[in-house]
């Protein structure tokens, strides 16, 4: 097929760069990032004071309520009503402690509306600071302390792998169109050669020196051609739409691709790799974040057999019929407060609840263990992957010169009457599947390629990293 000068053309490089900057994927990839960015804020502001205002706007009620009378006993009478209340607090979480406190002021006002009856009240503290403290309870701030930048850091790589698997799909489906692009042109070779030859063969069979069954041979191939020839321009539309689709080429305007033979020469060393897998890959992370949150779940299991929470309360407050009664010389006021819960007989409940934290704990160091071997092997598999596969695109490389020119020497052999039909037709073929051949061993090399960049986060052509972890 011969190439059109108007056509743009891309290399491997130059698509996943597309890929990577412009494709829905990777503008996912971003969103993603930018979610795990917020819940990692969301996350650091649970450490924070936050500063609250509190309250209920005025309140009224006119019904017949329920009353304790002065003798104890209880009256419904009407009641016509009006209460409002304000509080503005500034709260302060213990992360190490898993405790709260707290600086507050706070106001209610009350007033019985009738013509008869006049009885405002105000009630304020005007500042107290309160402590909220659980004792020998779950803490989960403390443990989030602990895994959450864990989780966070994850994230970053996570994001830097997602880019790496954008580009291993964008490898696959350049290929899968350059395999639809040489397989129209050899079918358009070979359709030439084909309505060639049986020119040739008729006028063969018209002066009788070729029998009938080899001229109804070549017109068979010829047909055959011609069949080849539509459905390879079919896959070459189809996927043609499914890279544009995925790399996000909107124009319209026909392409082609340029065949990535310029190969990078590095050697791979399998320890070098897995340092490498292992100091950048968010999995390995993970193992530690996973290890951290089976502890967790055995805390609190621990934290739930007995609930005890002390609080207490100091500052100044005062009550009054005017505003100014609770701000001029309020009284001193101090609470404390012991509250516990302790399960004297639970029928093994408690019991059952840490031994199943603890069950579940042994059970994801098993699996974090048989994944990290996993995770060790998948390197190895693909550092042994990717130098057989190189050798194998020598090869390939080699069959394919060879097979093209031997099929240039049958070609001739034919025309001048030394090959029959037959021959000919055995090293069209076998041009044509050592052709296909290398290109399939030149996928297999890049995609095994960008698997290892994606597996270790390290360019090993280039020498460098795809991911640097921040500075503290």
């Amino acid at each position: 097929m011969t190439v059109n000068a108007q056509k743009a053309q891309f290399s491997l490089g130059e698509i996943i760069d597309r890929a990577v900057q412009q494709s829905p994927a990777a503008k996912q990839a971003e969103t993603r990032k930018e979610n795990r960015y917020w819940q990692y804020r969301f996350y650091k502001s649970n450490y924070n004071p936050q500063l609250r205002l509190s309250g209920s706007a005025p309140g009224y009620a006119k019904a017949f309520d329920r009353v304790q009378q002065p003798d104890g006993t209880f009256g419904f009478v009407p009641v016509n009503q009006l209460n409002s209340q304000v509080n503005l607090g500034l709260e302060q979480p213990i992360p190490f402690t898993g405790g709260n406190v707290s600086i507050n002021s706070n106001l209610f006002y009350f007033d019985v509306l009738g013509d008869d009856i006049e009885n405002q009240i105000y009630r304020g503290s005007p500042i107290n600071i309160s402590l909220s403290q659980p004792v020998f309870a779950f803490n989960q701030l403390r443990w989030d302390k602990r895994t959450e930048p864990l989780r966070f850091e994850e994230s970053k790589r996570e994001f830097v792998e997602e880019k790496e698997a954008i580009s291993r799909q964008a490898v696959d489906l350049f290929f899968s169109y350059l395999v639809a692009q040489i397989n129209l042109q050899i079918a358009e070779f070979n359709l030439a050669n084909n309505d060639t030859i049986y020119k040739i063969e008729e006028g063969r069979y018209n002066i009788g020196t070729t029998s009938r069954n080899n001229l109804l041979q070549v017109e068979l191939q010829l047909l055959r051609s011609k069949q080849g020839v539509a459905q390879a321009k079919l896959d070459l539309e189809t996927s043609q739409l499914q890279l544009r689709s995925f790399i996000g080429l909107n124009d319209e305007t026909p392409f082609q691709l340029r065949l990535p033979e310029s190969i990078p020469q590095f050697e791979i060393n399998y320890g070098e790799a897995l340092e490498y897998a292992k100091s950048n890959r968010a999995d390995f992370l993970a193992f530690e974040r996973r290890r951290i949150e089976a502890e967790r779940e055995v805390a609190r299991a621990k934290g739930q057999r007995f609930q005890t929470n002390i609080t207490a309360t100091v500052g100044w407050n005062d009550s009054g019929d005017e505003l100014n009664d609770v701000y001029n010389d309020p009284l001193n006021e101090q609470r404390a407060n012991i509250s516990f819960s302790i399960p004297i007989m639970d029928w093994g409940r408690n019991k059952a609840r840490m031994q199943t934290a603890l069950a579940n704990e042994r059970l994801s160091d098993y699996v974090i263990a048989q994944d990290e071997l996993n995770f060790e092997q998948e390197i190895l598999t693909q550092v042994r992957q990717f130098e057989v596969l190189r050798s194998q695109l020598e090869i390939t490389k080699k069959s394919d010169e060879v097979a093209q020119e031997r099929y240039m020497v049958s070609q001739n052999r034919y025309l001048i009457g030394k090959i029959d039909i037959t021959n000919l037709n055995i090293a069209l073929t076998e041009k044509d599947d050592a052709k296909r051949s290398y290109i399939n061993a030149l996928k297999s090399f890049w995609t095994a390629y960008y698997d290892l960049r994606r597996l270790t986060l390290y360019d090993f052509a280039n020498e460098k990293l795809l991911y640097t972890p921040e500075e503290k």
